[in-house]
């Protein structure tokens, strides 16, 4: 069937979610298996060393997680979903940033036993910010301590989500066996190898009660949001199955309601029901509203066209770049019109006129050639260069480009070197590929220290990357302590007044400044300000911009401890200028001066990160874990407790960070995680004050003499 034949109803494009080790590969598994994908299923940790099929690079299989979003499509009762299965790890989650501002719906998996964890937050902030509607499903029924009622509270209560569950289980843990819609008021079996016969029956005696019970709530709950179901509610009408259905798709579109189903992906339970309730609740590519934007006018937004034909010009968003084994591979999303195998394109952001050699689509890491895509659809194209995040269009089409996607700061960093200098040229190939592809990986050249950092997301994320150099490129590299992105600041007004004077054999150097520095607030501790406040002409105004830079240049190294200097303002409220010396070098060294003039007259500290840190563990090490935590400075602000699992929420500094993986894994026996997300800038105590300006001396001094 070509691609225009697939009405743009029976499409749907999903991202499945969640936070680490809730089951979102074992479920896209098992989803693949159910609808005919793949012929057998594997486990991500299975013994058989295949491993599932979108864990395809080795170090996936090797370490059992997730590393990067895999995509891949398959079809249900005749609807073709297009599936991204994502990452749980925070140091991933730039992937699934990208794949959520490409996606149509999402499904928020949930551990049973876990519940709403510190990444389910992550997700679901992201799922907001796109504007994604998703359907929740709580997976691990089999697992000891299963309870899906206190996952659908902390939803309610840690998410906000108006939920409420649309099935009920029959038995839990090791009786898990068969769910009850409480729409149809039918008991659910998956019976037959492997869980692939559906089984309806009565609903057993002693669940009617609670069937009953759990239907009202579902009704209350839609019927609280949906004006149409309220009102047959309020009137006592007879609700019918297809009122409360259609109400349910109303709300679930307008991200009003999510819908929560039931299962176990592992044990084969409740994946095609899951499946069932994407068709029917989740949109179609026609019901989302995606906006481009014009680069000239960005107030100006155009609504794209999702019909499936060639009247409407293309436009495109590349959201993920791969290095493929035939050159780049470009993942693209096709917005509007269609997109032809041997056609040209043009790249929004470079003006480069592009041709397509060729078209496929993908499944995990296997392509099928195809000859031409349509709105709605997600693709992949060869040797097209690019970068991450650029718009196309069709040649000779109005410029437009799509709405960018949100890049999260990198918090940690790294210094990194080929362990063998004769192999500098493939690690720099390595570098420039993985910035290209990743736009949370980012490198930079210390020219202090003479030495190559990374930066990124976390431990682990830089762990996989020099792997991977090492793996892909055979270019062992040795790894440095993670340099904390530490910054100074100031805590009190402090007036400045400088001049910078220099006269040598013809014209010279003059230049005076004067005013103030002031702190700013802590809701704008990460920005740097220049407020110019002189009148007449004492400084000519085309001298402003060289004095701002001056400021801004020192901001860049810092001046106690070689770190940014962050959260002040510089006021310029005076000055005085040369007829002949004055000139735009002059201003700024005079901005220069005035800056480590004024810095150490203004109370100056120095900040560090502050993560967000979310720990678990069975109860009985909580002793130990509370202990850890305050040996490393960690403040905790709140902790709860469920099924013999503790969870701590703690602010701790990142500098204090480093290494609490494996000392958390040996204090609970490997049972215990932990998961952390940069919160905010806090000053340092004053040894560490100390140590930090003293190690900056004498590193200066060694450089000096050197």
């Amino acid at each position: 069937m070509s691609q225009s034949a697939v009405d743009v109803e029976k499409i749907r494009n999903i991202g499945i979610s969640a936070h680490i080790d809730s089951g979102k590969t074992t479920l896209t598994e098992r989803i693949l298996f159910y609808t005919g994908r793949i012929g057998e299923m594997h486990e991500v940790r299975g013994k058989d060393n295949v491993g599932a099929t979108m864990d395809f690079m080795d170090l996936e299989r090797q370490r059992g997680i997730t590393i990067q979003s895999a995509a891949t499509y398959t079809n249900w009762n005749g609807i073709n979903i297009n599936i991204i299965d994502t990452p749980g790890h925070v140091d991933f989650t730039m992937e699934v940033e990208r794949a959520l501002r490409v996606l149509d719906s999402a499904v928020l998996v949930l551990c049973s036993v876990g519940g709403v964890q510190s990444q389910t937050l992550t997700v679901d902030r992201q799922m907001k910010r796109y504007e994604v509607p998703c359907v929740a499903f709580i997976n691990k029924l089999d697992r000891v301590g299963a309870n899906p009622e206190r996952v659908v509270l902390q939803i309610r209560s840690k998410l906000r989500h108006n939920a409420a569950l649309l099935q009920i289980p029959i038995g839990l843990e090791n009786d898990l066996k068969g769910i009850i819609d409480v729409i149809f008021r039918k008991a659910i079996y998956y019976e037959g190898v492997l869980g692939t016969e559906i089984v309806e029956k009565e609903i057993p005696d002693d669940y009617v009660e609670i069937t009953n019970k759990k239907r009202q709530e579902l009704i209350e709950a839609v019927a609280n949001v949906d004006e149409e179901l309220g009102e047959k509610f309020l009137e006592d009408a007879e609700l019918s199955t297809d009122d409360i259905i259609a109400a349910i798709r109303r709300t679930t579109l307008r991200k009003t309601f999510t819908p929560v189903l039931l299962g176990s992906a592992l044990k084969n339970k409740g994946v095609q029901t899951l499946l069932d309730s994407v068709v029917t609740y989740l949109p179609n590519p026609s019901e989302v509203e995606n906006f481009a934007l014009n680069p000239e006018d960005n107030e100006n937004k155009v609504l794209m066209n999702p019909t499936r034909t060639s009247d409407k010009p293309f436009i495109g968003l590349a959201f993920k770049l791969e290095a493929g084994r035939f050159g780049q591979l470009t993942y693209i999303r096709i917005y509007q019109g269609h997109l032809k195998r041997g056609g040209f394109i043009v790249n929004v952001r470079t003006g480069k006129r592009l041709k397509i050699p060729r078209l496929v689509r993908m499944h995990s890491n296997e392509m099928q050639d195809i000859q031409d895509a349509y709105a709605g659809d997600i693709c992949a194209l060869f040797g097209v260069d690019c970068s991450s995040g650029d718009t196309f269009v069709a040649e000779g089409s109005p410029v437009l480009s799509m709405e960018s996607m949100f890049v999260p700061d990198p918090v940690i960093s790294l210094a990194i070197k080929p362990t063998n200098k004769n192999d500098i040229g493939q690690f720099s190939k390595a570098i420039h590929r993985f910035c290209k592809e990743d736009p949370t990986f980012k490198v930079h050249f210390d020219d202090e220290s003479k030495e190559t950092i990374i930066s990124g997301m976390g431990e682990l994320h830089l762990e996989i990357y020099s792997e991977r150099i090492r793996t892909e490129y055979n270019c062992p590299c040795e790894t440095g302590k993670p340099k904390v992105a530490f910054r100074e600041t100031i805590s009190s007004v402090a007036p400045f007044d400088y001049l910078h004077k220099k006269q040598s054999g013809g014209a010279g150097q003059f230049g005076r400044v004067i005013g103030e520095i002031q702190p700013l607030g802590e809701d704008q501790l990460t920005s740097v300000e220049f407020v110019d406040e002189t009148v007449g002409m004492n400084i000519p105004k085309n001298f402003i911009p060289a004095i701002d830079k001056g400021f801004r240049d020192i901001c860049e190294t810092g001046i106690m401890s070689g770190h940014k200097i962050i959260g002040v303002r510089i006021v310029l409220k005076d000055g005085t200028s040369h007829a002949v010396d004055s000139s735009e070098l002059a201003f700024r060294l005079a901005g220069k001066g005035a800056m480590r003039q004024v810095f150490p007259r203004a109370n100056p500290i120095i900040l560090e990160p502050v993560m967000l840190v979310e720990i678990s563990a069975p109860e009985e090490y909580r002793g130990s874990v509370l202990t850890s935590m305050s040996r490393r400075r960690g403040v905790i602000i709140g902790s709860d407790s469920a099924e013999g699992y503790f969870y701590l929420f703690a602010e701790v500094p990142l500098n204090d960070m480093f290494g609490y993986a494996t000392e958390l894994r040996s204090a609970t026996q490997g049972k215990g995680e932990f998961v952390m997300e940069y919160k905010k800038y806090a000053p340092v105590t004053p040894q560490l004050q100390d140590t930090l300006v003293k190690q900056f001396e004498e590193e200066r001094l060694q450089k000096a003499k050197k």
